[in-house]
């Protein structure tokens, strides 16, 4: 048996915050652009992701990067990578 230590590629995605009152926790908006099967007209779909944010550093209104990771809690399975653009 044959050990593979590469992992699997991880999902990014860009989104801005909406809460971040919980301690260590953001909640992050992704809006994603998606062609309706029948009408073929663009819509456009927000999904909320629980994220993990170890040092409290980011606020609502900032535009974050998070990445996909272990289950952290019940709804947390997304991390902070960056903070991309501060709220003004």
């Amino acid at each position: 048996m044959t050990e593979n230590t590469e992992r699997n590629v991880r999902k990014v995605r860009d989104g801005v915050v909406v809460s971040s009152k919980m301690d260590r926790s953001i909640v992050v908006a992704v809006v994603e652009r998606v062609r309706h099967p029948k009408y073929n007209k663009f819509v456009m779909r927000t999904k909320k992701l629980y994220a993990h944010d170890e040092t409290n550093d980011a606020r609502e209104g900032d535009k974050v990067r998070v990445m996909e990771t272990r289950p952290m809690s019940k709804t947390k399975r997304w991390r902070l990578v960056e903070i991309v653009e501060r709220a003004k």
